[in-house]
């Protein structure tokens, strides 16, 4: 299935903005995130099609995936 995933900040970083990619049905987030090297403590906010999800929430083909990392603050 066709997913389109988004990284977003300091997860472009060595990686890419937007890229369309092929993943087998039943995909859920947490297996794209460690595909590119992500820690679960990294992650910030999870999102399928706009919406706030959690990393084991399966993808369906046409989704777009987008991952923003924790942001630091004072």
């Amino acid at each position: 299935m066709k997913i389109t995933v988004k990284l977003f900040a300091s997860f472009r970083d060595n990686r890419f903005k937007v890229e369309e990619r092929e993943y087998p049905e039943g995909t859920v987030p947490r297996t794209i995130m460690e595909e590119l090297g992500i820690t679960e403590e990294e992650m910030g906010i999870v999102l399928i099609n706009g919406r706030h999800v959690s990393l084991d929430d399966p993808l369906q083909e046409g989704h777009t995936l987008a991952m923003f990392p924790l942001v630091g603050g004072g």
